[in-house]
């Protein structure tokens, strides 16, 4: 039956033969977190660093979306919350992490003509 299987053999001492073999594996684990690192957690902290810092510095008349795609003109700032007008007389607040976008002065003007 020795055709069908083929016989196993030793490759050699634990104590010589292990040492080479951690090392690569190692190193391959370490591209394979390079590589995660590079694609996937470094974009989307950056995306992050810029969210934050554009949120800090909203102010009173600027034109923005929120992540439900509102879009409005900030006429109040607090601590945590964002009084956003959509019409006449119709002012919404919401909180400031759910501001999505900055958009370009005279936005609102140009959709309403």
């Amino acid at each position: 039956m020795s055709f069908l299987i083929s016989d196993a053999f030793a490759e050699g001492a634990a104590g010589a033969g292990g040492q080479p073999e951690l090392i690569s594996q190692l190193v391959v684990f370490g591209g394979i977190f390079l590589v995660f690192w590079l694609l996937f957690i470094r974009p989307q902290s950056k995306k992050m660093k810029e969210h934050k810092a554009m949120v800090e510095e909203l102010k009173k008349g600027d034109e923005v979306v929120t992540n439900g795609g509102v879009l409005g003109k900030v006429v109040g700032l607090h601590e945590n919350f964002v009084t956003i007008e959509i019409s006449n007389e119709t002012e919404i607040n919401i909180q400031r992490m759910a501001v999505a976008s900055l958009m370009p002065k005279g936005t609102i003007k140009s959709i309403k003509e």
